[in-house]
Formats: structure tokens, sequence, C-alpha cells
């Protein structure tokens, strides 16, 4: 049966309907109605004024629970976090290059999960999941600035680690003042540079085939998958920027742990390798969940076809690993847990 293509929007989703003619439309009528401007065809970017988030779940009896799941582990998040800034600011022992770039890294997790979860709690709350375009596109870009400078930070403390354990004797001069803020400032700037290059890549979209972002945030990799125009050019662009982010960083990290486990192995006492290797415990772990649960996002998108199983993954990169960062460092850190007890018995 012949059908006709009407541009019939869900508010919640997007989706077109396809509405079947009446047996009683002629011919002529139809050639007419074929003439005017089909609104089925993709949208100009002009015209896309918004976008529709994709949730976790369409269920409405987990919406409650969703919400309040969200909320606390926002808590959770913000609160450990900024108690390990406060106990390092507050405790004189705790004034140290390693320690000012894990108060660093903690401001940047409390910022990286203030992009996407209240706009997520809200969305539960109001059932509603659109997104304006310019909003998507700040959203993304802090995102992705945010999160690319983890990365960098993780980075920077992975060379902390190889100088205060390969040359113990010139760690504080080689990691003076001067170097530690020239390194988060670099950091900064190759995190916005690029979030404005993710940024740019999105702009170059003329037009959207669709609306809906399978994501529960505006991921760009989800937008650019409903470009109109041959994603091959973007996707590569994409990959090879990504690639360059990526690889830099994780090359740095095995660099500097390589030299660490080899000079490791060189001491001569179980116990001193052990009390050598106890001081970059906590960074590794944090290292091997951040890029664990990114790499499990890159798969479970290239494997999967199930949107609800990419959000998932997303939810654990982006949501989970922030939350779980303070109490790594609290748990195997005996500094940081003597500066909280510190802290809560002077606020007690």
């Amino acid at each position: 049966m012949n059908t006709l293509l009407v541009n019939h929007l869900n508010p919640k989703y997007g989706h077109r309907a396809v509405c079947p003619h009446p047996p009683f439309l002629s011919s002529n009528f139809l050639l007419l109605f074929k003439r005017w401007p089909s609104y089925t065809e993709p949208q100009n970017l002009t015209s896309v004024s918004e976008f529709f988030l994709m949730g976790l779940s369409d269920d409405p009896e987990l919406q409650p629970f969703l919400c309040v799941l969200f909320l606390s582990m926002y808590l959770v998040t913000v609160l450990g976090n900024l108690l390990i800034i406060l106990a390092i600011t507050s405790d004189p022992h705790l004034h140290t290059p390693m320690y000012f770039f894990l108060s660093n890294l903690s401001l940047a997790d409390i910022s990286l999960v203030s992009t996407m979860v209240p706009k997520v709690i809200v969305n539960i709350q109001t059932h509603i999941r659109v997104i304006s375009y310019s909003s998507c596109l700040t959203q993304m870009s802090v995102f992705i600035f945010f999160a690319c400078l983890d990365s960098m930070l993780l980075t920077v403390m992975a060379y902390d680690r190889f100088v205060a354990i390969c040359h113990p004797l010139h760690y504080m001069v080689i990691m003076n003042q001067h170097t530690c803020c020239s390194s988060i400032l670099v950091s900064f700037f190759v995190s916005l540079l690029d979030s404005q290059l993710h940024n740019l890549i999105v702009l170059q979209v003329a037009c959207f085939k669709g609306m809906e972002i399978s994501n529960f945030f505006c991921d760009p990799s989800q937008v650019l998958k409903l470009a109109c125009s041959d994603p091959l050019i973007n996707n590569i662009v994409m990959y090879f920027v990504g690639t360059i982010y990526g690889f830099l960083p994780i090359s740095g990290i095995f660099f500097s742990y390589y030299k660490i486990i080899s000079s490791i192995l060189k001491v001569p006492s179980s116990g001193g390798r052990y009390k050598a290797f106890s001081t970059c415990g906590s960074h590794l772990t944090v290292v091997c969940l951040f890029y664990g649960t990114g790499l499990s996002v890159y798969l479970t998108s290239a494997i999967s076809q199930s949107p609800r199983k990419y959000t998932a993954a997303s939810v654990m990169y982006a949501v989970v690993t922030p939350m779980l960062n303070p109490f790594i460092y609290s748990l195997r850190n005996k500094d940081i847990k003597s500066a909280l007890c510190r802290l809560l018995s002077k606020a007690g």
C-alpha cells in the first residue's frame, strides 16, 4: 500500500509517523501534494532549535529511582571531591606537588559531573528531555574540556610519581612551584583547544536527519551521527583529534610507569619495593578506572547496536568514575585519611 510520510513529531522523541493515505484521494491530488515541500527531509541547521536526549529507561515507574540514583551520585561526587580539596588546602603537610595536582583533579571531576547530572535530574523530574541547540553545543564543549583536563592531569601526576621515585634527590628542584603551575596551565589550554576543535567539527554540520541524541547528554559522536552529509570526513577528523589527544596522555603515562617499574625492580628488599610502589597505587587505580571505562564506552559503541547499553557505559565513564576517585585516594592514602580526620574533628 502506498503511503505518505507526514512530518508528525513525537514531543518526546522526535520520531515521524507514517500515515497511510485514504483510498478516496485522487491521483491528481497526490501529484499536487508531492509538489509541496517535503517536511520529512533532513532539517536545515537554521530550523534545528533543539535536540531530544535519550534517557536510561522509558519506564515511568523507574523514573523516581533514576532521579534518586543520579542525585545521590552527584551529591557523593561533589561532597567527596570537595572534602579532598578542603583536606589538602587546610593541611600544610599536603602542600606538595602530588596533592596540588590531586586537588585540581578533584575540582575538574566536580565540574565534569556538574555539566551533565543536574540537567539529567531536571529532565527526569519534568519528564522533558529537550535541550536547545546552543545549550547542547555548550554542554558538549564543557564536557570535552573537563574530560580532557582529567586526562592531562592524570598524565602530569604520572610524571610527578616518575620524578619522585626515579629522581628522589632532585624531586623538589624539578617539581618546583613554577613547574607545577606551568603544567596546570598547559593542561588547561590543551583541553580548551581540544574542546574547541570538537565544537568546530559539529558546527560544520549543515543539516541533521534527526533530533534524538542516543545518550543522556550531548555526546559529540552521537550528534555527528545525526548529520545528513556523509559522516566519513567528520568521523576521520573526530577520531584523528581523539587519537592525538588520547594517545599522547596514555603514552606519557605508560612511559612514566615503565620507568617507575624498572626503578622499583632494582630495589633489593621487597619492603622497599612495596613502599615505593604504594606511593603511586592510588593514581594507577584511578588511571585504570578512567581509561578502562572510556574504552568500554568506545567498544560498546563499536560492537553493540543497543543505545541503552551505550548510555549505561557512558554513565560509568562520566559519572561513576569521578564519584569513586575520592574513595580511592582516601582509602589507599594514609596522608589523606589523616588530613580528613583532622578536618572533620575541627568541623565537629
